[in-house]
């Protein structure tokens, strides 16, 4: 199977995802809150925030000074048409996975079924 369009390497891992995906419901976060929201330390969500900087995802601006500093974040334009982008894609893959994904087939299901009833007929006739 190939890679549906708009699939993002750089947003898939789940850290990731998950602040874009916090970022994209609201314009601007605070650091403290996306941190407190996705359970992520200090230096773990600065790291993510950092590599979507990068790429040009994310805007962080940081207010104040010393102990009353304060960072927020935020999607730009291109954070969010890529993260738009990649729920599409993510979409197109588990729809071609078809409504029974994760199910056995019928046959083999009813067989399964039929095979169970069997055997606990036969221990039932064997303790009689």
């Amino acid at each position: 199977m190939s890679t549906p369009s708009g699939f993002d390497e750089l947003i898939h891992p789940s850290t990731r995802l998950s602040v874009v995906a916090l970022l994209a419901a609201t314009e601007w976060a605070d650091f403290s809150f996306i941190r407190d929201s996705l359970s992520l330390s200090d230096s773990a969500l600065s790291k993510q925030l950092h590599t979507l900087e990068e790429a040009g995802y994310l805007e962080i601006h940081k207010e104040g000074g010393g102990r009353k500093r304060r960072t927020k974040v935020r999607l730009t334009s291109r954070g969010r048409t890529a993260f738009e982008g990649h729920v599409a894609a993510l979409r197109a893959i588990v729809e071609g996975a078809g409504p029974t994904a994760g199910a056995p087939p019928a046959t083999e299901s009813a067989a399964a079924t039929t095979s169970g009833t069997q055997h606990q007929q036969q221990r039932a006739e064997a303790g009689r």
